[in-house]
């Protein structure tokens, strides 16, 4: 009886910041991924049919912090069209980039995830690292380590989904690799990059990084395939992606 008073004690207490974390780790720790496949996929690969997708073709995420949207697009024609957008359950930090370690804020930019980034093993439900910091990032000096999508609900910098919501991401992303997709994109945007939603934040002390921002963002509306990104002078700068 007492050792549930303290469990209960605890997760009362440690309902935000580095407390819930740890709180949610102790209670809940990594997914069983065989079960996952198991209760997941057949569901999912008859949600892919209904929208004319297969589990495996390669996948391309874009999120959109203010929104908490994360949208999974999946090639098809040689193109990309949406198959489902995700609620983002939990984000941290304010609209802008994460500029240091321990600043607590979600990361916004251009990124790539390979299959060494993805963790079935992971605290947090399943996760996937997606690579902070790019080459923009150390470029501009800014720090920060394990910046990750994943479930479990509970954010420090980490875009954080429910965990029925990572499960079938991660498996899109596994299956993806499994048919040979080398890596996937993840476009990270503070919002829809419309010219009336920089007009209205012109003001930011951001504007400029997200008017390069848009760049990219543009690059995709106009062709529904990602552009290859570089840095140069500073600068999110893109091409082609062969």
């Amino acid at each position: 009886m007492l050792r549930r008073w303290l469990i209960l004690t605890t997760l009362g207490f440690a309902i935000t910041g580095a407390a819930a974390v740890v709180a949610r780790d102790v209670l809940f720790g990594p997914a069983d991924l065989n079960r996952v496949r198991a209760d997941v996929i057949p569901r999912l690969a008859g949600e892919l049919a209904s929208a004319g997708f297969e589990l495996g073709q390669p996948i391309f995420i874009r999120i959109f912090k203010a929104s908490r949207e994360l949208e999974v697009w999946m090639m098809k024609g040689g193109s990309y069209s949406l198959f489902k957008t995700y609620e983002i359950c939990a984000h941290s930090g304010e609209l802008g980039p994460k500029l240091k370690e321990g600043d607590r804020q979600s990361p916004e930019g251009f990124y790539f995830v390979t299959p060494e980034q993805m963790n079935p093993n992971s605290r947090y439900h399943l996760s996937f690292n997606l690579g902070f910091p790019n080459a923009y990032d150390r470029a501009h000096a800014r720090t920060g380590s394990f910046l990750m999508v994943h479930g479990n609900c509970l954010s420090i910098g980490c875009y954080a989904m429910t965990d029925a919501g990572i499960e079938e991401i991660y498996l899109l992303a596994e299956s993806a690799f499994a048919n040979g997709q080398p890596f996937f994109r993840t476009h990270i945007f503070p919002f829809r990059m419309t010219d009336g939603n920089l007009a209205t934040h012109a003001g930011s002390h951001w504007i400029e990084f997200w008017r390069n921002l848009k760049d990219g963002y543009d690059w995709f509306e106009d062709r529904k395939v990602p552009p290859a990104v570089f840095v140069k002078g500073g600068l999110y700068t893109f091409d082609k992606n062969t």
